[in-house]
């Protein structure tokens, strides 16, 4: 769910008789510049703790940092073909019509643009390309990992090609929600880690077992955890920005906690587990800082629903075979939050609009929270009315802290809770 209205074809034809900046026919078409600037100060702000950790907090083993750096060089690469192949996707997708306009920005002259929809696709398919081309890096034909890691590989790409269809198609809510079951199959089927749990400290006397084996119970829980983390990104959603901006802090701190965790652990097993985590998420937030290059205030392409559930399965992906799926929903506080507020809606118990996003005032450029249930109008109501970027960066912010809550909640639960 974008801040975007889909033009009709009523739409299309009145816009067609009057000039444009960007006609749908792509031809002409010029996307405004990526903004670097605020790409390289998020980086620097987000990147630097993870790379302190791991190269210079802990002591890594070098094979395995080794490895990591690898990924990490690939998926900078990854980066530059990204922040290349956007402004060409761009025009493809406005030759077929894909564009909407920007809801938050009606009634001034940047809400009447056609702005190019479903760039999230570009994203995906370089994700997979550097994904793949590491293999031949790091595994070998004979690897444990490597049926996990094609496996978690096929449900990835499996989640962008049902987002795409639904950026096309626009398919209803309520097959939304079930699709994600369908796109983890491949991984749930190839899942030959532990299905158990460690019981908390302070329960075990009253269960009895320091350690349950869930069996088939802990296979549909990670299938519940794909589905959550795939729609909840996308329903966090309606400011420029905000759908990246968020994947890229949650990245981040999934990063710093695998390296962490590698840091801490002399298990062998446990740390290939937390790199495994590391080669898929850098290459994901290499490639989302791209896309937010050109998706930053103000907006100049819409990432789509094919992005936001990419983006979600793929996190979903490294929780589950990095085994830190308790961490990665704390990681996923704000969007927990904004999923309960959303219920109502969601169950048909509210009445829900195809757009629950705020209200904009073109005369003052602010946005004024309504009473749907999301976390974006919830902010607005509490704190007051707020430009859109002003919005975002709060927003983000307080993604942030909810990290920054996990790792404190860790730290001090350590060894009394597990």
């Amino acid at each position: 769910m974008a801040a975007r209205k889909r033009a009709s074809s009523v739409t299309d034809s009145a816009a067609d008789d009057k000039p444009h900046k960007n006609p749908s026919s792509g031809e002409d078409f010029r996307l405004s510049p990526p903004k670097l600037g605020a790409i390289l100060a998020i980086s620097i702000l987000l990147f630097l703790p993870y790379l302190y950790l791991l190269c210079f907090h802990y002591r890594v083993d070098n094979e395995l940092k080794r490895s990591i750096l690898i990924n990490a060089g690939l998926s900078l690469v990854g980066f530059f073909v990204t922040l290349r192949m956007i402004p060409v996707a761009a025009r493809y997708v406005l030759r077929r019509s894909m564009f909407g306009f920007d809801i938050n920005k009606r009634g001034t002259p940047q809400g009447e643009i056609k702005v190019p929809e479903s760039l999230g696709i570009v994203v995906g398919i370089v994700f997979l390309i550097v994904s793949i081309i590491f293999q031949y890096f790091n595994f070998t034909e004979d690897s444990i990992w490597l049926v996990e890691y094609n496996a978690a590989l096929a449900s990835i790409c499996f989640m962008i090609l049902l987002g795409f269809v639904d950026d096309v198609l626009d398919v209803p809510w309520r097959v939304k929600l079930v699709l994600p079951s369908f796109a983890a199959l491949p991984l749930l089927m190839a899942y030959a880690g532990h299905t158990t749990i460690v019981i908390p400290k302070p329960l075990v006397s009253y269960i009895g077992l320091e350690v349950l084996d869930l069996g088939w119970m802990y296979k549909l829980y990670m299938g519940l955890l794909a589905v959550f983390c795939t729609n909840s990104i996308n329903i966090h959603a309606g400011l420029n920005g905000l759908e990246i901006g968020q994947t890229v802090v949650i990245a981040a701190a999934i990063l710093m906690h695998n390296a962490m965790q590698i840091g801490a652990s002399a298990d062998a097993e446990y740390q290939q587990a937390h790199a495994f985590s590391i080669y898929l998420t850098q290459p994901l937030m290499a490639t989302s800082l791209a896309l937010l290059a050109y998706n930053w205030y103000p907006s100049s392409v819409f990432v789509g629903d094919t992005y936001t559930v990419f983006a979600g399965m793929t996190m979903a992906v490294v929780g589950i075979l990095g085994h830190f799926s308790e961490t990665l929903l704390i990681f996923f506080l704000p969007q927990v939050l904004n999923f309960l507020l959303s219920l109502p809606q969601l169950a048909g118990i509210v009445k829900c609009p195809r757009h629950r996003l705020p209200r904009f005032d073109p005369s003052t450029g602010l946005l004024t929270g309504t009473k749907d249930g999301t976390l974006v109008n919830v902010y607005l109501r509490i704190f007051g009315r707020k430009s859109e970027k002003s919005l975002c960066i709060h927003l983000l912010v307080f993604q942030a802290l909810a990290c920054a809550f996990c790792f404190l909640l860790r730290h001090f639960l350590a060894g009394w809770y597990k």
